[in-house]
Protein backbone atom coordinates (compact mmCIF):
# COMPACT_ATOMS: atom_id res chain seq x y z
CA UNK A 1 0.00 0.00 0.00
CA UNK A 2 2.89 2.17 -0.87
CA UNK A 3 1.94 6.12 -2.07
CA UNK A 4 3.68 8.17 -4.24
CA UNK A 5 3.33 11.48 -2.31
CA UNK A 6 4.46 9.83 1.39
CA UNK A 7 6.57 6.91 2.51
CA UNK A 8 3.32 5.14 4.18
CA UNK A 9 3.07 1.35 3.94
CA UNK A 10 0.24 -0.37 5.90
CA UNK A 11 2.89 -2.33 7.99
CA UNK A 12 4.86 0.57 8.74
CA UNK A 13 1.30 2.14 10.22
CA UNK A 14 1.36 -1.74 12.07
CA UNK A 15 4.53 -1.46 13.15
CA UNK A 16 3.42 2.52 14.95
CA UNK A 17 0.08 0.95 16.25
CA UNK A 18 1.92 -1.96 18.06
CA UNK A 19 3.26 -0.07 21.08
CA UNK A 20 -0.27 1.99 21.27
CA UNK A 21 -1.96 -1.59 21.59
CA UNK A 22 0.78 -2.64 24.43
CA UNK A 23 0.53 0.41 26.40
CA UNK A 24 -3.58 0.94 26.30
CA UNK A 25 -4.37 -2.94 26.87
CA UNK A 26 -1.46 -3.27 29.57
CA UNK A 27 -0.16 -6.18 27.60
CA UNK A 28 3.15 -7.19 26.77
CA UNK A 29 2.95 -9.11 23.90
CA UNK A 30 1.37 -7.29 20.79
CA UNK A 31 1.75 -8.66 16.76
CA UNK A 32 -0.55 -8.61 13.60
CA UNK A 33 0.03 -7.91 9.57
CA UNK A 34 -2.21 -7.29 6.65
CA UNK A 35 -4.66 -9.39 5.36
CA UNK A 36 -3.62 -11.13 1.83
CA UNK A 37 -6.78 -12.60 0.16
CA UNK A 38 -8.50 -14.95 2.83
CA UNK A 39 -5.70 -15.11 5.22
CA UNK A 40 -4.12 -12.48 7.14
CA UNK A 41 0.49 -12.41 7.56
CA UNK A 42 1.68 -11.49 11.00
CA UNK A 43 4.44 -9.00 10.37
CA UNK A 44 5.08 -7.10 12.69
CA UNK A 45 5.62 -8.19 16.31
CA UNK A 46 6.87 -6.28 19.79
CA UNK A 47 7.38 -8.26 23.28
CA UNK A 48 7.63 -11.68 21.65
CA UNK A 49 10.63 -13.66 22.78
CA UNK A 50 11.07 -15.77 19.36
CA UNK A 51 10.68 -14.79 15.84
CA UNK A 52 8.40 -17.95 15.74
CA UNK A 53 5.16 -15.81 14.81
CA UNK A 54 7.14 -13.75 12.37
CA UNK A 55 5.36 -14.20 8.39
CA UNK A 56 3.05 -16.73 10.23
CA UNK A 57 0.08 -16.50 7.32
CA UNK A 58 -3.27 -17.11 9.32
CA UNK A 59 -6.56 -18.66 7.10
CA UNK A 60 -9.38 -17.01 7.77
CA UNK A 61 -11.30 -19.18 10.62
CA UNK A 62 -8.06 -20.86 11.55
CA UNK A 63 -6.90 -19.64 14.95
CA UNK A 64 -7.87 -16.83 17.18
CA UNK A 65 -6.64 -14.73 14.53
CA UNK A 66 -8.30 -16.13 11.57
CA UNK A 67 -11.49 -16.19 13.77
CA UNK A 68 -11.54 -12.21 13.88
CA UNK A 69 -10.79 -11.86 10.44
CA UNK A 70 -14.09 -14.72 9.22
CA UNK A 71 -16.45 -13.09 12.05
CA UNK A 72 -15.49 -9.70 11.15
CA UNK A 73 -15.11 -9.22 15.22
CA UNK A 74 -12.88 -8.85 17.95
CA UNK A 75 -12.12 -12.85 19.80
CA UNK A 76 -10.34 -13.42 22.69
CA UNK A 77 -8.94 -16.48 24.86
CA UNK A 78 -7.66 -16.72 28.09
CA UNK A 79 -5.66 -19.80 27.62
CA UNK A 80 -4.63 -19.96 24.00
CA UNK A 81 -3.35 -23.63 23.97
CA UNK A 82 -6.25 -25.45 25.90
CA UNK A 83 -8.82 -22.88 24.59
CA UNK A 84 -12.22 -24.47 22.80
CA UNK A 85 -13.34 -21.85 20.58
CA UNK A 86 -10.88 -21.72 18.38
CA UNK A 87 -8.76 -23.88 15.44
CA UNK A 88 -5.43 -25.34 16.95
CA UNK A 89 -3.57 -25.03 13.74
CA UNK A 90 -0.95 -22.44 14.88
CA UNK A 91 -0.22 -23.84 18.61
CA UNK A 92 3.68 -24.60 17.28
CA UNK A 93 4.07 -21.18 16.41
CA UNK A 94 2.52 -19.86 19.48
CA UNK A 95 3.62 -22.43 22.23
CA UNK A 96 7.48 -21.03 22.06
CA UNK A 97 5.98 -17.53 23.08
CA UNK A 98 4.12 -19.21 26.42
CA UNK A 99 0.79 -16.84 25.74
CA UNK A 100 -1.93 -17.38 27.78
CA UNK A 101 -4.08 -14.57 27.35
CA UNK A 102 -4.70 -13.14 23.63
CA UNK A 103 -6.86 -11.44 21.69
CA UNK A 104 -7.89 -10.39 18.06
CA UNK A 105 -9.34 -7.51 16.50
CA UNK A 106 -9.76 -7.02 13.17
CA UNK A 107 -9.17 -3.66 11.15
CA UNK A 108 -11.85 -2.70 8.75
CA UNK A 109 -12.41 -0.07 6.18
CA UNK A 110 -16.24 -0.30 4.83
CA UNK A 111 -17.00 -3.97 4.04
CA UNK A 112 -13.19 -5.25 4.09
CA UNK A 113 -10.62 -6.31 6.26
CA UNK A 114 -7.29 -5.01 6.16
CA UNK A 115 -5.38 -6.31 8.80
CA UNK A 116 -5.43 -8.06 12.12
CA UNK A 117 -4.30 -6.64 15.63
CA UNK A 118 -3.00 -9.36 18.65
CA UNK A 119 -2.07 -8.61 22.18
CA UNK A 120 -1.69 -11.03 24.99
CA UNK A 121 0.17 -12.09 27.99
CA UNK A 122 1.76 -15.12 28.88
CA UNK A 123 -0.62 -14.97 32.16
CA UNK A 124 -3.91 -16.54 31.87
CA UNK A 125 -6.30 -13.48 33.54
CA UNK A 126 -9.56 -13.09 32.16
CA UNK A 127 -9.90 -9.70 29.41
CA UNK A 128 -12.13 -7.01 31.22
CA UNK A 129 -14.11 -4.63 29.54
CA UNK A 130 -11.77 -1.55 29.79
CA UNK A 131 -9.22 -3.76 27.65
CA UNK A 132 -11.31 -4.84 25.08
CA UNK A 133 -12.82 -1.14 24.45
CA UNK A 134 -8.88 -0.01 24.57
CA UNK A 135 -8.01 -2.47 21.74
CA UNK A 136 -11.25 -1.30 19.55
CA UNK A 137 -10.45 2.01 19.83
CA UNK A 138 -6.42 1.73 18.74
CA UNK A 139 -8.17 -0.49 15.53
CA UNK A 140 -10.60 2.45 14.99
CA UNK A 141 -8.19 4.87 14.74
CA UNK A 142 -5.52 2.68 12.32
CA UNK A 143 -8.99 2.49 10.36
CA UNK A 144 -9.27 5.96 10.25
CA UNK A 145 -5.57 6.24 9.10
CA UNK A 146 -6.12 4.15 6.21
CA UNK A 147 -9.21 6.11 5.32
CA UNK A 148 -7.45 9.18 5.35
CA UNK A 149 -4.30 8.38 3.43
CA UNK A 150 -6.39 6.44 0.30
CA UNK A 151 -8.80 9.59 0.00
CA UNK A 152 -5.51 12.21 -0.41
CA UNK A 153 -4.43 9.48 -2.54
CA UNK A 154 -7.95 9.62 -4.74
CA UNK A 155 -7.48 13.30 -4.44
CA UNK A 156 -3.84 13.57 -5.67
CA UNK A 157 -4.26 11.24 -8.36
CA UNK A 158 -7.36 13.50 -9.59
CA UNK A 159 -5.29 16.72 -9.75
CA UNK A 160 -4.73 17.16 -13.53
CA UNK A 161 -1.19 18.10 -14.73
CA UNK A 162 -2.30 21.66 -15.09
CA UNK A 163 -4.17 22.67 -12.96
CA UNK A 164 -5.64 26.54 -12.05
CA UNK A 165 -3.55 28.33 -9.58
CA UNK A 166 -7.17 29.11 -7.44
CA UNK A 167 -7.98 25.33 -7.79
CA UNK A 168 -4.46 24.22 -6.28
CA UNK A 169 -4.74 26.47 -4.03
CA UNK A 170 -8.52 24.97 -3.25
CA UNK A 171 -7.20 21.44 -2.99
CA UNK A 172 -4.16 22.02 -1.17
CA UNK A 173 -6.36 23.77 1.59
CA UNK A 174 -8.57 20.69 1.60
CA UNK A 175 -4.98 18.36 2.10
CA UNK A 176 -4.27 20.80 5.24
CA UNK A 177 -7.61 19.68 6.71
CA UNK A 178 -7.21 16.14 6.23
CA UNK A 179 -3.67 16.19 7.16
CA UNK A 180 -5.10 17.84 10.82
CA UNK A 181 -7.21 14.53 11.40
CA UNK A 182 -4.10 12.55 11.07
CA UNK A 183 -3.26 10.95 14.59
CA UNK A 184 0.39 9.40 12.74
CA UNK A 185 2.63 12.13 12.92
CA UNK A 186 4.93 11.08 10.48
CA UNK A 187 2.28 10.30 8.17
CA UNK A 188 1.25 14.06 9.26
CA UNK A 189 4.51 15.66 8.50
CA UNK A 190 4.87 14.17 5.25
CA UNK A 191 1.08 14.76 4.02
CA UNK A 192 1.95 18.66 4.44
CA UNK A 193 4.97 18.35 2.49
CA UNK A 194 2.95 17.56 -0.32
CA UNK A 195 1.00 20.73 -0.05
CA UNK A 196 3.98 22.29 0.11
CA UNK A 197 4.81 20.75 -3.11
CA UNK A 198 1.20 21.89 -4.35
CA UNK A 199 1.49 25.42 -3.22
CA UNK A 200 1.01 27.22 -6.85
CA UNK A 201 3.80 29.95 -7.63
CA UNK A 202 3.04 33.28 -5.97
CA UNK A 203 3.19 35.99 -8.71
CA UNK A 204 4.37 38.56 -6.01
CA UNK A 205 7.10 37.70 -2.92
CA UNK A 206 4.61 37.09 0.68
CA UNK A 207 1.26 36.54 -1.28
CA UNK A 208 -0.52 34.28 0.78
CA UNK A 209 -3.94 31.86 0.18
CA UNK A 210 -7.40 33.67 1.03
CA UNK A 211 -7.10 31.24 4.18
CA UNK A 212 -3.95 32.30 5.08
CA UNK A 213 -5.10 35.94 4.96
CA UNK A 214 -7.82 35.12 7.07
CA UNK A 215 -6.25 33.26 9.78
CA UNK A 216 -3.29 35.94 9.87
CA UNK A 217 -6.14 38.74 10.02
CA UNK A 218 -7.49 37.03 13.21
CA UNK A 219 -3.99 37.31 14.57
CA UNK A 220 -3.93 40.49 13.68
CA UNK A 221 -6.81 40.67 15.65
CA UNK A 222 -5.70 39.60 18.99
CA UNK A 223 -7.21 36.37 18.32
CA UNK A 224 -5.76 32.95 19.79
CA UNK A 225 -5.19 29.62 17.91
CA UNK A 226 -8.40 28.09 19.76
CA UNK A 227 -10.20 31.29 19.33
CA UNK A 228 -9.10 31.32 15.33
CA UNK A 229 -10.59 28.09 14.82
CA UNK A 230 -13.91 28.66 16.68
CA UNK A 231 -14.18 31.74 14.37
CA UNK A 232 -13.23 30.05 11.10
CA UNK A 233 -14.52 26.66 11.46
CA UNK A 234 -11.13 24.95 11.34
CA UNK A 235 -9.37 22.41 13.07
CA UNK A 236 -6.92 23.90 15.82
CA UNK A 237 -4.02 22.02 13.95
CA UNK A 238 -5.33 23.49 10.96
CA UNK A 239 -4.74 26.57 12.31
CA UNK A 240 -1.10 26.16 12.96
CA UNK A 241 -0.60 24.76 9.75
CA UNK A 242 -2.40 28.28 7.92
CA UNK A 243 -0.02 30.04 10.27
CA UNK A 244 3.59 27.83 9.65
CA UNK A 245 2.85 28.41 5.74
CA UNK A 246 2.01 31.52 6.00
CA UNK A 247 5.55 32.55 8.23
CA UNK A 248 7.87 30.71 5.61
CA UNK A 249 6.34 32.30 2.79
CA UNK A 250 6.59 35.87 4.75
CA UNK A 251 10.11 34.68 5.86
CA UNK A 252 9.62 35.56 8.89
CA UNK A 253 9.82 33.48 12.60
CA UNK A 254 6.43 34.07 14.50
CA UNK A 255 3.31 35.09 13.81
CA UNK A 256 3.36 38.69 15.12
CA UNK A 257 6.06 39.54 12.63
CA UNK A 258 3.67 37.68 10.13
CA UNK A 259 0.84 40.08 10.76
CA UNK A 260 3.16 42.97 10.42
CA UNK A 261 5.03 42.08 7.31
CA UNK A 262 1.79 41.37 5.62
CA UNK A 263 0.47 44.37 6.52
CA UNK A 264 3.28 46.46 5.03
CA UNK A 265 2.78 44.47 1.73
CA UNK A 266 -0.60 45.60 1.85
CA UNK A 267 -2.01 41.84 2.25
CA UNK A 268 -3.94 42.46 5.07
CA UNK A 269 -6.01 45.73 5.86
Amino acid sequence: MTTSHSQFTLGDALAKTLPVLQRVTGLAVTFGGPVDGDALVIERLRGTQTRSLENLRVAAGAGLGGKALALSRISTVTDYLSAKGITHSYDRAVAPERIGTMLAVPVRTGAATRAVLYAGTRAQVPIGDRVLRAALEVAARLERDILVEEEVRRRVAAVPAALPAGDLRDLRAELVSIAAAITDEDARTALLAVCDRLEPPAPAAGLLSPRETEVLAQVGLGCTNDEISANLGLLPNTVKSYLKHAMRKLDVSNRIQAVNKARSLGLLG
